[in-house]
């Protein structure tokens, strides 16, 4: 007997018992064993995609501040992670997912309380749901949308927010906002009924992260020389080219986050959808890039990076409400416009002097807003008022939600540091002195050598 066939046999002899045939014979059924793996094996793989978002996150925000505020935003990523994956622990999983316990109907859920995983080598009789998936894949896969949405605040925020008051708002952020406004559509609450349509998160991730965004950089107002009257002053970047690993890196990660949000890996049908999907975030990214990289030619008259980089994550966040249902043409379309929402947006906000960093509120919030409705177009089943009713509320809700507690915050411990610390850096005056090299300890900037205009900061 050949290698080839010794290793076909083998392996046929372990995969072949895991199915069992439809009772019409017209057909191969999956058995409930191995739709179980599946489903479980889709929610790690896609969880751990996801989580590789973070190191995206964290390099594009790396790349965009400037030299002398990389490693407080390093610490902020790192931080803002196990904040969410204790906070959804302790409260969100359960307050995101009810299962039907609602201390107010649609709105409120009764099942508060620890996350717990299934008992160990748990059996297919004692498996929370054994027609679904392991409980752990659920709760790993999901925390990692949770640890999202304080991500996209890190960024818009970055170079004037002290570290622990952003934290104390990552805490709020990630143990009851974010879980409980998730909880009206995914947790079957009162949007899910109107029949509200998200995907994967336009909305209930990615505006979310935008509004708490909004409302922070509203509170906590333009950097130091961003704005000389109606001018606005292009600030140094420390590293392009980690701004681009770190969208590149998004990109990878958004094909777990979209594709695992097919939830369910055990037949045909699923493996194939979750395919296209990959494809159409792919193409929207792609549509994205296209149309920034031509409109800032035509615009400023040659390409810009920036603007570039930021399309292509409109493009992604625009896809990810309905990524399934689409054509390539039709998700090109969809993330090109996004791309071109992006670049509108930052003009706006340029003009109103709100202060975002990243560009996190362009591409999350409003690509959030416009994916969200371009579902109507491809999706049978959506409808304009109802996704008109699922951003409104939870728009509504996060953005009052964030605006209350940055304020306490700010009445408390304090939002934002001190002129000094801005102009010398936040490495230097906020973080232990491992934060920046020798040489820098010795002559770089302090508060007592302050630049002589305010454009030098």
């Amino acid at each position: 007997m050949t290698l080839p066939r010794a290793i076909g046999l083998a392996t046929a002899f372990f995969v072949l018992p895991s199915f069992s045939f439809a009772s019409d014979g017209s057909s191969n059924a999956a058995s409930p064993d191995t739709v179980f793996i599946f489903n479980s094996l889709l929610f790690l793989i896609g969880g751990f995609l996801v989580f590789w978002m973070a190191a995206g996150f964290a390099m594009l925000e790396a790349g965009l501040v400037r030299s002398k505020n990389v490693a407080m935003q390093l610490t902020k990523n790192m931080s803002l992670f196990a904040v969410a994956a204790t906070l959804y622990y302790l409260f969100g999983y359960n307050l995101m997912y009810p299962l039907g316990q609602w201390f107010i109907d649609g709105f409120v859920s009764a099942a508060v309380g620890l996350a717990i995983l299934e008992p160990v080598a748990v059996t297919r009789e004692l498996a929370d749901d054994y027609s679904y998936a392991a409980t752990g894949s659920d709760f790993f896969f999901q925390l990692m949308f949770c640890a999202t949405t304080a991500s996209i605040v890190s960024g818009a925020l970055a170079e004037r927010i002290k570290l622990w008051p952003f934290l104390a708002f990552t805490v709020v952020l990630t143990g009851l906002i974010y879980p409980l406004q998730a909880s009206w559509k995914w947790g079957g609450g009162f949007l899910d009924q109107a029949g509200f349509l998200d995907f994967a998160g336009s909305t209930v991730v990615h505006s979310v992260g935008g509004w708490a965004a909004l409302t922070g950089a509203l509170i906590l107002g333009p950097r130091i020389g961003k704005y000389n009257g109606d001018k606005v002053m292009e600030l140094p970047w420390s590293d392009l080219s980690l701004a681009a690993l770190g969208t590149f890196i998004l990109w990878l990660g958004w094909f777990g986050f979209n594709g695992a949000s097919q939830l369910a890996m055990g037949t045909v049908g699923d493996i194939a959808d979750i395919s296209r999907i990959f494809a159409n975030t792919n193409a929207a990214a792609a549509g994205g890039v296209l149309s920034t990289l031509i409109l800032s030619q035509i615009l400023h008259d040659k390409p810009s990076l920036m603007v570039v980089l930021n399309g292509a994550l409109g493009g992604l966040v625009a896809i990810t409400a309905e990524p399934l249902y689409p054509s390539l043409g039709m998700a090109t379309l969809i993330g090109g416009l996004g791309g071109i929402i992006v670049v509108f947006v930052t003009i706006g906000l340029d003009k109103l002097k709100i202060d975002d960093v990243v560009g996190a509120i362009p591409v999350h919030l409003a690509c959030g807003v416009w994916g969200t409705l371009a579902v109507v177009f491809t999706n049978p089943d959506a409808s304009i008022l109802a996704q008109l009713y699922g951003i409104g509320a939870i728009g509504l809700f996060t953005a009052l939600a964030s605006a209350l507690v940055w304020w306490l915050l700010s009445l408390t411990m304090g939002l934002r540091v001190g002129i000094e610390t801005e102009i010398a850096g936040l490495d230097i005056a906020e973080l232990s002195s491992e934060a920046f090299p020798e040489h820098l300890r010795q002559v770089g900037d302090s508060p007592k050598q302050a630049p002589e205009t305010l454009a030098e900061a």
